[in-house]
């Protein structure tokens, strides 16, 4: 069995330059696509593309909807837990409720 003999230069670049026109010639010899079927492929690539684009609005408006809703059941949560503002009428009417409550308690021992 020969040992390993180290390649030059020039059969290291001739085989390059061989396996390069293999590859050229492998290109050559592909037939040429028809322009039906690249036309097809074309339309068939931009109806995908559309479509990811409308499901990408859609879910685009559904998180924007549910921001919405979630903003809006917030807003109505803060509404129901804020205390109403009572005014001064209002204020002296309950401490009156209250106080003839007490003086009527009191007066029944």
């Amino acid at each position: 069995m020969p040992s390993f003999k180290q390649p030059t230069f020039q059969e290291r670049a001739a085989l390059a330059n061989k396996a390069k026109q293999a590859a050229i010639e492998k290109l050559r010899a592909k037939p040429p696509v028809d322009e039906a079927v690249l036309a097809e492929r074309t339309a068939a690539r931009l109806a995908r593309e559309e479509a990811a684009a409308k499901l990408r609005e859609e879910k685009i408006a559904a998180r924007e909807a549910e921001k919405a809703e979630r903003k809006r059941r917030a807003e109505e949560k803060a509404a129901a837990a804020q205390k109403p503002v009572l005014t001064e009428a209002e204020k002296k009417a309950a401490r009156d409720a209250r106080y003839a409550a007490r003086k009527s308690r009191v007066g029944k021992r």
